[in-house]
């Protein structure tokens, strides 16, 4: 049996080492968990009746003529590989902090649906509905692999394959490294030799473990000094939890995607910059702020450690942006600002968002998000014969708007709203707004940040003009012949009064 020595990382007597052991069959390694998979197994143990947010979906279109066997032994032959994969997540009793578990000999859950003998249209269909029935259904966070795969058949070389995971296991920047190294296995026949050997994420955690928190804190602490309640733009709501999001996506046209980048450059700082201060701007307007503050997800790949950047797994933090909209600082001004603000909490974004708010206070609070995810999404080209011909992401969040942003080919934006606050048509409003600063400030880096607006013409005329119409008609008289009138209707009228003196007309 294991000891406590056997894990280091996590504060766990004899007792409690036994209690796990006894629960997770295979048991290998305990681990810590991240501040962020903290986070989400909150909302996703919240309420355990409705849909768990964080379940994601990644689909595949696939053409070409594929060997089911083969591809089932690749996708277990990478999970064999990761201890992140055959991870689950556990609340030892009497423990305040949950730990994962790690364990070997975890079976791949595996479906494959034959419907190629349906008609293309009503196959596509039928996939369609698996698939989302799949992604409904909630992980038992205990027991791994957070992990299923489901492949339907759709024509006689036309595939839908459609992974299923929990956010706990896996990051976006994960997905196209999962991916490369599946098909890297299919091609060698379901194996993993030609992978080099997987990084043990126990070096991660190891990290974090060693990482200066109270210093953090009172980094945090400083940033944020002055705010004493959150930004909040979502309209009250009787709901326990989030409901359903839908997604708006619009990609910008060359010429604003060269603007942007050009006004980066100019002012010195990222392109992610740019975006956040524009987000900003359209966050203070909605919630009424000008010191507004909004959740931005960083990578949380230590640049000390080997390695990070083809590690697999959950390694992203979620913490505050704070942006001060003064109306007589420049967008040049503003965006170097910002900047310098942001690259001074860099050794500090480890420290997960529920502590920044409990050093913090109300003012660290808010609920819009913005994802600026400079990598292909789950994109991975298989091996030959075989060619992906579309890929899609299903996912979701519980904050009210999610704005997420991807500069590779162009820049484009996703709003993820959601369907209890936002309708599909409001969501199109607000990434009008946003291409609408955005457009201002590539245009005008010296422009005021507060001659910014969101409006367009028709709706500046719809408040200035249609909802601020306050003529009347009027004699056209002058005021002395006005008052002659009033005089001679009223002649007994007093017309001053100085203590108790009275004058009439």
């Amino acid at each position: 049996g294991f000891t406590p020595s056997d894990f280091p990382l996590v504060a766990l007597d004899q007792a409690r080492v036994e209690e796990v052991e006894a629960a997770v069959a295979g048991l290998v390694e305990v681990l810590p968990v991240s501040p962020l998979q903290e986070g989400l197994l909150f909302h996703s143990l919240f309420d355990v009746g409705s849909v768990d947010v964080y379940v994601e979906q990644l689909v595949l279109e696939v053409r070409g003529l594929l060997d089911v066997g083969v591809l089932r032994a690749s996708w277990q032959a990478v999970v064999d590989r990761h201890a992140g994969l055959r991870a689950g997540f556990w609340q030892p009793s009497g423990s305040v902090r949950p730990v994962q578990v790690i364990a070997e000999g975890v079976e791949v859950p595996w479906r494959c649906v034959d419907l190629s003998r349906v008609s293309g249209g009503q196959a596509w269909a039928e996939s369609e509905r698996i698939a989302v029935e799949e992604r409904a259904r909630r992980f038992d966070l205990a027991r791994p692999p957070l992990l299923r795969v489901l492949l339907v058949r759709v024509g006689v070389d036309e595939w839908r394959l459609a992974v299923t995971l929990h956010h706990l296991v896996l990051d976006g920047w994960s997905l196209p490294l999962l991916l490369r190294e599946v098909w890297t296995a299919y091609a060698a026949g379901g194996t993993a030799d030609d992978l080099a050997p997987a990084l043990p994420s126990r070096a991660y955690y190891s990290w974090l473990d060693h990482q200066d928190r109270p210093a953090a804190r009172q980094a945090w602490t400083r940033a944020l000094a002055g705010l004493d309640e959150p930004t909040l733009i979502a309209p009250a709501t009787d709901a326990l939890g989030p409901g359903t999001t839908a997604q708006y996506v619009v990609r910008l046209d060359d010429e604003l995607d060269t603007a942007l980048r050009e006004l980066a450059s100019g002012a010195g700082v990222t392109l992610n910059t740019v975006v956040q201060v524009a987000w900003a701007v359209v966050v203070g307007a909605l919630a009424g702020r000008r010191d507004v503050v909004f959740g931005a997800t960083v990578a949380g790949r230590p640049a000390e450690l080997p390695g990070m950047e083809t590690m697999l797994g959950l390694f992203i933090n979620t913490v505050p942006v704070r942006v001060r909209l003064e109306g007589s600082c420049t967008v040049a001004e503003l965006l170097g600002v910002v900047q310098a603000e942001q690259s001074g909490l860099l050794d500090h974004q480890h420290l997960g968002l529920s502590e920044i708010q409990r050093a913090v206070g109300p003012g660290a609070g808010f609920d819009t998000l913005l994802a600026f995810e400079n990598y292909r999404v789950g994109r991975s080209d298989p091996p030959a014969p075989l060619r992906l011909v579309g890929t899609g992401v299903r996912e979701s969040t519980h904050y009210a708007l999610t704005l997420g942003v991807s500069p590779i080919d162009g820049l484009e934006l996703r709003i993820d709203h959601r369907l209890d606050l936002y309708d599909t048509t409001a969501a199109e409003a607000l990434a009008g707004r946003l291409i609408r600063v955005l457009e201002q400030m590539a245009a005008g880096p010296e422009a005021r940040v507060g001659t910014l607006t969101l409006l367009d013409a028709g709706e500046r005329a719809r408040v200035v003009e249609e909802w601020n119409t306050t003529g009347r008609p009027v004699d056209a008289a002058l005021v002395p012949e006005l008052v002659a009138e009033w005089a001679a209707r009223t002649p007994e009228a007093v017309a001053v009064r100085c203590g108790s003196v009275e004058l009439s007309y």
